[in-house]
């Protein structure tokens, strides 16, 4: 069977954020996925298979981190969904059956795809004690992102500092169910983003993700909410580095990037 590596949220090679892809005719037992998502050693590795026509998806979409299973993922959506488009595979938006419900990945005309994701609910939480020590930094503000990522976000003074955070991941592990999202306004919007974020998952095996849509899925409202707009450009400043724009529309997100396939092979297990 074909696999296929994507950068996703870039549109050019080595930079966004890898993601393993396999199109398969059904899911095999889970122990056989999490072996090819521990294989492939990307943030996460998304597997799909195609659905009867005439129900309420397209295709059935599962995403594993090298370690488990997770309930969302965007690049990987946005992976999947660039496989699907330039294969041929699948013409037009596509929604996909998840963990998190029907999602729908929809091709636009300058070659990025949109995804519609849940928008995560943002609950105030006091700052965690220590918290600051194992993220570097003091935060500003703390904030609870719902079930479907169970993350911490957390408001950090200003881009610069955001930017040269290196947290004790092992500390950070104990602050919520994946992980930390670290995020500042942007100094100068007109370098072409709005907001800067990092995002540190030690719970799921990864330290540093390159670029998270799942989390935009939080830092979007956040940030329309401060900003006051509801279309907005993230960047997330990790070293490979991709942009992510939202855009809010209530209890769902738009999260658009695009796409490279920088490696194609075929697996032979």
């Amino acid at each position: 069977m074909r696999i296929r590596v994507v950068d996703a949220f870039t549109d050019r090679p080595f930079a966004g954020n890898p993601a393993g892809v396999l199109l398969l005719d059904s899911f095999p037992d889970d122990a056989w996925l999490q072996s090819v998502a521990l294989e492939v050693n990307h943030a996460e590795t998304a597997f799909a298979h195609r659905l009867p026509e005439g129900g309420g998806a397209d295709w059935a979409l599962r995403w594993f981190t090298p370690a488990t299973e997770v309930a969302l993922c965007g690049h990987a959506t946005l992976a999947a969904a660039h496989v699907l488009t330039t294969t041929g595979a699948h013409q037009g938006p596509v929604r996909f059956a998840t963990l998190s419900g029907v999602l729908i990945a929809t091709p636009e005309a300058d070659g990025s795809i949109t995804l519609d994701f849940p928008t995560a609910p943002l609950t105030p939480v006091e700052i965690p004690d220590g918290v600051a020590g194992a993220l570097g930094a003091e935060p500003l503000s703390t904030f609870d992102t719902g079930p479907n990522t169970g993350d911490l976000l957390v408001e950090i003074a200003d881009e610069k500092t955001v930017r040269a955070l290196t947290p004790d991941h092992k500390a950070l592990a104990h602050y919520s169910e994946r992980g930390i999202i670290a995020t500042a306004r942007a100094e100068d919007p007109s370098r072409g983003y709005d907001f800067v974020s990092r995002c540190f998952f030690p719970n799921v095996g990864i330290d540093e993700d390159p670029v998270t849509g799942s989390a935009h899925t939080a830092l979007a409202p956040f940030w329309s909410e401060r900003l006051g707009r509801p279309a907005l450009t993230g960047l997330q400043a990790s070293p490979r580095s991709g942009l992510v724009r939202t855009e809010v529309r209530g209890d769902r997100t738009l999260l658009s990037g695009h796409a490279v396939t920088v490696i194609e092979g075929e697996l032979l297990v």
